[in-house]
């Protein structure tokens, strides 16, 4: 068993392109991918896939997600609807780290049509290193699993 974590990859239609790109990329990286689909371009909904990636990261069988779609935005929406997800679209590797370290992301999000493979890698690889830093950010990613009417 490797210690590297476990990355569940979904898109829809629009997002395969990258997403495939950036699936090769973790594998080059040693890490187990769970390809959630698509695997083919005809089209497809994202909140279908963008539910199976929460699920699939939520139920533990991978440690961390990457979703993709035209914009990332619709995928990202339908994976924030699970309380135990933690998605944030990112377009540059400072957002992707700060990401996971004041925000505990599990997922990261991409707009295929929005970025650029190579930044997207270099998105990837900031998220992955990057740990989350706790402390005064505890609290608040806390609250985003058990929101309270509270104003």
């Amino acid at each position: 068993m490797s210690d590297k974590p476990i990355i569940a990859c979904a898109s829809d239609h629009a997002g395969l392109r990258l997403k495939t790109v950036l699936i090769e990329h973790v594998k080059e990286l040693g890490h187990d991918v769970l390809d959630l689909g698509p695997h083919e371009t005809q089209s497809v909904d994202y909140p279908d896939y963008g539910y199976k990636l929460a699920s699939a990261v939520a139920g533990l069988e991978a440690d961390i997600g990457i979703a993709v779609c035209g914009s990332g935005i619709g995928i990202s929406m339908a994976l924030n609807r699970h309380p135990a997800i933690r998605c944030a679209l990112v377009t540059n590797g400072l957002m992707a780290r700060l990401a996971r370290q004041h925000n505990n992301a599990n997922v990261i999000a991409f707009g295929d049509r929005l970025i650029g493979e190579d930044m997207a890698k270099d998105c990837v690889n900031a998220f992955l290193k990057a740990e989350f830093e706790g402390g005064r950010h505890k609290r608040r990613v806390d609250k985003l699993s058990a929101p309270t009417l509270q104003c």
